[in-house]
């Protein structure tokens, strides 16, 4: 009785290694009857990013150097698909296999950049943590252009607290068309609005000075005209400097409020909101020069 049932045991083994066999046979054999019908993209992630990672994606599978769509199943090894896809600087992660249906899925998470960095002839993206995102036409995406003369001491990271708020205050990102990083000091906002600049100094308290351009804005703006000031600076403590583009008009008698170095001073920890109430007394005919305890005087 027991020899029998090892017989039967042995007999099941035996038919399902062969089974086995058999199978994997077929199933080569299928692959290679069978080919890749087409490509498949998932973006995970940022989803304005969607429609451009595809775009750049299928372009990079278009240059891979072996053949996908149309090549046999078994001929396709997504690990070298991976490998291709994960030398690009632009994602976090691939993943690619095959369907039963013959279509080449791709998974990908990319690299979601916040501005783009201008170093003479090259640039290049950067994300939220700081790192690199090589630059392509595949993948260009509308970000913050920032340039500027950058070194080891004064790299383009330092400027990300500037672009991060930047994304976050509508009244800036509104704002904005470019950064000219003159240095750690001296952040210089292009606005959309042609005429002048915004000095928007260090990285420091960038909610108030923003508080106190918008002030400005809205205060002085409308009664002096868009084209009266070439530079609009926020960087000093409690003050706005504007500076005049018609240099004959200058009053050479002005001075600053506060006697502190310029280049030393920020805003303070905490400005009211209505510090700027002087601006108030500039829209019924003052210009920020005639008021002395107003916080926008000019500057030579």
């Amino acid at each position: 009785m027991k020899r029998g049932h090892t017989i039967a045991k042995w007999t099941v083994l035996v038919l399902l290694i062969a089974y086995t066999t058999a199978m994997t046979v077929w199933a080569r054999h299928e692959a290679a009857r069978h080919v890749c019908t087409g490509i498949e993209v998932e973006v995970t992630g940022e989803s304005r990013m969607n429609d451009i990672v595809t775009k750049g994606l299928q372009e990079e599978l278009r240059r891979y150097p072996g053949k996908i769509k149309g090549a046999p199943l078994n001929s396709i090894n997504t690990q070298n698909i991976e490998k291709y896809l994960g030398k690009l600087s632009n994602f976090e992660s691939v993943n690619c296999m095959l369907s039963s249906g013959g279509i080449l899925k791709v998974k990908v998470k990319p690299l979601v950049p916040v501005m783009r960095v201008f170093v003479g002839d090259n640039s290049y993206y950067i994300n939220k943590d700081g790192k690199h995102i090589a630059s392509s036409s595949e993948f260009f995406t509308d970000v913050p252009v920032v340039t500027g003369s950058f070194s080891r001491e004064f790299p383009p990271t330092a400027v990300l607290p500037l672009i991060r708020h930047i994304e976050k205050d509508p009244f800036l990102r509104d704002l904005t068309s470019m950064v000219v990083a003159r240095d750690a000091r001296n952040l210089i906002i292009v606005p959309r609005v042609f005429g002048h600049v915004v000095n928007m100094g260090d990285t420091s308290d960038i909610a108030e000075k923003s508080r106190a351009l918008s002030l400005f804005y809205r205060k002085v703006m409308p009664y002096k005209g868009w084209q009266e000031y070439d530079t609009i600076s926020v960087k000093f403590r409690d003050q706005i400097v504007a500076t005049r583009r018609d240099k004959t008009r200058l009053n050479h008698g002005e001075e600053y409020i506060e006697e502190t170095d310029p280049e030393d001073a920020t805003l303070p920890e905490s400005v009211e909101t209505d510090a700027g109430e002087g601006n108030r007394d500039h829209a019924g005919g003052d210009t920020p020069s005639e008021n002395k305890q107003h916080n926008t005087p000019t500057e030579d």
